[in-house]
């Protein structure tokens, strides 16, 4: 693209201001702002920057009477299911594994700058006795419940792993995998891609320059997966591979139970096309969106959206009418998300005023109020296009420990996460007839164990007085073996 077709580009969508600065760029400032433009559907980013700005639709008194539970027959929380029908679940999901249909996404894109840590979250260590990070913990959990698939069916079946990252953590991530040997798993099942961004405008609508020779973006949110895996060829590998499921997930969770064959079984069994794992929220006041219907779709509405007498509202059993907690944890079945481009584009755009730096008058200006707007899309605004939603109730600690904050705030922290991982674990040894106190830390490895099965051999009438300890499973190369150092 030459200047001048460059100029009449940027001229022809109001957003001429890009080239202010072109007689002072080099010629490799030059080519990385025209780069950078030329990636960018101006007229879409505009229709995207209007889209953004209507009026956003806030629940309010005048629309409790719209907002409504999710249906009992949409809903089933495992904490209330018979064995029968856990084990059920759970071997249609075995079944699936086995046959090469079960994929995963991990939305891995997170930089733990919240926990002073200049790394991709996955590569944080939370002080467990092994040591071992998210992505370690997450990876032994495929191959366990790859090796059940195998022991119930008596055929293997790989997980294809799908990692997002974002443009700063994909190399990381890469190498971190490849340092570590992708921990046992296949190579050739882990797909790394990336989640986009979207320029950063001003509240006039005009796309807004970092630097003289560059745009200023932010990412585009979870909700950005479905953009990144239609342009990065990703549905085409799912295809490709005869993958049916893919469960969804943040990287943060690390009680996440990867693949779960009970989740993917209930789904398979419903023929669901979209689904969410949720927790019983705490309190009518805890700061998490809850999955509801509103005018007949499914959503999650955020805490804030709800009015006290909404939040506050019980069920004759006593329990919170909206009490379904997002967590981040959903299934997606393959024909649904081949269907992406039917309606990706109307996914509802999320709006932060915020204070962005940008170039005015060739100075780096850093402002003190919020000049500007970041867009992002969340994952679960497709739920409205789904055709058959369902939920799956699970128990909040045996599934749900976020890492978000440094251990300073005292919650959805490195020591939160570790003690709740350590409390779950002093409960499957105590199942499995085990004697622990709760002052001793033992830590199952995921190969040992995916959630608490296979333990009793190790663990029965067994007194554990050692901690820290690491249960850790036969093909560990880390000096642990069968439960002993």
């Amino acid at each position: 693209m030459s200047f001048e077709n460059l100029k009449d580009y940027v001229s022809a969508h109001g957003q001429e201001h890009l080239i202010k600065y072109w007689p002072e760029l080099n010629d490799n400032e030059r080519e990385q702002l025209a780069g950078e433009i030329r990636k960018l559907d101006l007229a879409e980013m505009n229709e995207t920057f209007h889209r953004a700005n209507e009026t956003p639709k806030v629940i309010l008194e005048k629309l409790d009477d719209e907002l409504k539970p999710i249906p009992q027959t949409h809903y089933e929380a495992v904490p209330s299911l018979t064995e029968e029908k856990i084990m059920e679940y759970e071997n249609i999901g075995l079944q699936e594994i086995s046959d090469g249909k079960v994929g995963v996404l991990l939305l891995a894109g997170g930089q733990a700058t919240r926990l002073g840590f200049g790394h991709p979250k996955g590569m944080y260590d939370v002080g467990l006795p092994s040591h071992k990070t998210l992505f370690q913990i997450q990876a032994e959990r495929i191959l366990r419940v790859q090796q059940m698939a195998e022991e119930k069916t008596g055929k293997f079946g790989n997980i294809t792993w799908y990692i997002m990252t974002s443009e700063h953590t994909k190399a990381p991530t890469a190498k971190y995998f490849k340092d570590h040997s992708f921990f046992g798993l296949n190579e050739g099942n882990i797909v790394y891609f990336k989640q986009g961004t979207l320029p950063c405008f001003d509240f006039e609508g005009k796309i807004l320059l970092d630097e003289k020779h560059h745009i200023a973006s932010a990412p585009d949110g979870n909700g950005g997966l479905y953009h990144a895996l239609k342009s990065q060829g990703i549905l085409e590998d799912i295809k490709k591979r005869g993958i049916q499921h893919l469960h969804g997930h943040s990287v943060d969770n690390i009680l996440i139970k990867v693949a779960d064959p009970v989740f993917i079984g209930y789904c398979k069994s419903k023929n669901a096309d979209c689904a969410a794992k949720v927790v019983q929220k705490s309190s009518p006041s805890e700061a998490v969106g809850v999955v509801c219907r509103v005018n007949g779709h499914y959503k999650v509405v955020e805490y804030s959206e709800l009015t006290d007498e909404a939040a506050n509202r019980r069920n004759q059993d006593g329990r919170l009418t909206f009490s379904a907690g997002n967590i981040c944890n959903h299934y997606f079945s393959a024909d649904f998300l081949l269907k992406i481009s039917d309606f990706e584009r109307k996914l509802k755009l999320h709006v932060a005023k915020k204070k962005i730096p940008y170039v005015n008058d060739g100075i780096k200006i850093k402002p003190t109020e919020p000049n500007g707007i970041k867009m992002e899309k969340f994952i679960f605004d497709v739920f409205e296009f789904a055709e058959n939603f369902i939920c799956l109730e699970v128990a909040r600690d045996v599934e749900f420990s976020a890492l978000k904050n440094a251990d300073s705030a005292k919650k959805d922290c490195p020591s939160t996460a570790r003690e709740d991982l350590l409390t779950l674990h002093r409960k499957y040894i105590r199942e499995a007839g085990g004697i622990i106190t709760d002052d001793i830390d033992v830590e199952i490895s995921p190969l040992l164990s995916y959630g608490g099965e296979n333990l009793r051999e190790f663990v029965e009438n067994e007194v554990f007085t050692i901690s820290p300890f690491h249960l850790s499973g036969i093909h560990e190369s880390n000096g642990y073996r069968n439960g002993n150092h």
